[in-house]
């Protein structure tokens, strides 16, 4: 299955992260790592149960292997969001929760490395890394309407740089890990500060174990 990206809408994106007070996502030996307080997970999970699909890159799956469902009890109705994974060559293994029942689950892979993943739908969108606005296209086709991307810091990058976001919150907590972990936002970077993402803070809230920034497109 091609996706084309012409004249095609996307979805409301919502990225959602835990920092450390440095900028880590984890810990260098790229270990999951707790940062958020169980107040913070609640609000997750809140924001999760209010989404239609939540995406992941690979390196997370392999890295974290989360299940990416939410929990039942902060589900008000209706079905699980839509899983979501950008993995360009495929390599989710057969054994990865985010395959497991409960939930539909789509992985998006660059052209010609499609093939059967049981618990998936595999779907070709780009030549190279998958092409994130075709990706988008797709699952607004498929009634997606409000998406939350978790990360890792590459795919953060990627959804900043292509400008496909609308939303993006930070759970700074109270600790430093050091090291060099994976940061909020990975990827290539930007070649000058003229290349750098502008945006505007649009909200700060005190939290249990730390504090979570709101940012939105300057």
């Amino acid at each position: 299955m091609d996706v084309d990206i012409k004249h095609a809408m996307r979805p409301y994106v919502i990225i959602n992260c835990a920092s450390s007070a440095d900028g880590k996502l984890a810990l260098k030996t790229r270990k999951q790592t707790r940062i958020s307080s169980e107040q913070d997970i609640e609000r997750v999970q809140r924001l999760r149960a209010s989404c239609d699909a939540i995406l992941v890159g690979v390196g997370t799956v392999l890295a974290d292997d989360p299940s990416l469902l939410v929990n039942p009890k902060f589900m008000t109705g209706g079905k699980q969001p839509i899983r979501v994974v950008l993995d360009s060559r495929l390599r989710t293994p057969p054994s990865a929760k985010v395959l497991s029942g409960g939930a539909k689950t789509i992985i998006f892979v660059s052209e010609g490395h499609r093939g059967n993943q049981k618990g998936a739908d595999v779907v070709e969108a780009g030549k190279g890394p998958v092409d994130i606005g075709a990706a988008l296209a797709h699952l607004s086709r498929l009634g997606v309407r409000r998406l939350m991307v978790e990360g890792g810091g590459t795919v953060i990058w990627s959804f900043l740089r292509s400008g496909f976001w609308d939303e993006l919150k930070v759970f700074v907590g109270c600790i430093a890990l050091g090291g060099g972990g994976p940061t909020v936002a990975d990827g290539e970077g930007a070649a000058s500060l003229a290349g750098a993402v502008r945006m505007r803070l649009a909200k700060s809230t005190p939290m249990e174990g730390g504090i979570l920034l709101e940012y939105a497109p300057a």
